[in-house]
């Protein structure tokens, strides 16, 4: 059996990104979980108050689950688990994580959330979100829940970097 050595501890800016992250995302899912919960949150939808049934329930839900477990995701790459599986994990527990595949799929990721949220943020910001609201104030509260989204491709890109950074090969270093 070979020996593993552990990386470098994560910078203490990367842990302190790191677990921003999941709270960037909250606003959002609660504003989400207000529209599951019943309330219109302002938003119009045909001229009328929305009012979540049935499936949009359960999308909003979920839409807002994997928001937030993903964003906590981010903090698994400060974590020793990102290095070595845990061990109750079946086939691969107690291996090492090869850093390319986590350092590409985090890449992509940062990659995809920057795209995502700048689109929408544009698109609110410039007149052309689909949304309705039935005060100016609901307006100014759903962008004030949404605006940390923005923060959120940065954040996880720079744990990432970090997380590359401190996994490069020895002779890389």
């Amino acid at each position: 059996m070979t020996t593993f050595a552990p990386s470098r501890a994560p910078a203490r800016w990367a842990v302190v990104a790191a677990h921003l992250t999941p709270l960037v995302t909250l606003p959002s899912g609660l504003w989400r979980v207000g529209i599951a919960g019943g309330a219109s949150m302002g938003v119009l939808y045909d001229g009328e108050p929305f009012h979540a049934t049935g499936w949009e329930i359960a999308y909003v839900l979920g839409l807002s689950l994997v928001a937030e477990a993903t964003a906590l995701l981010t903090v698994g790459l400060v974590k020793p688990w990102s290095e070595r599986a845990p061990r109750w994990m079946p086939l691969i527990g107690g291996r090492r994580v090869p850093p390319a595949p986590v350092v590409g799929v985090a890449a992509l990721g940062a990659l995809a959330l920057q795209y995502i949220w700048t689109g929408t943020l544009l698109a609110f910001v410039t007149g052309r979100f689909d949304a309705a609201f039935t005060d100016p104030a609901w307006a100014v509260l759903f962008g004030v829940c949404y605006l940390p989204l923005l923060l959120w491709a940065p954040l996880h890109a720079a744990v990432t970097f970090d997380y590359w950074r401190r996994r490069r090969t020895p002779a890389a270093r």
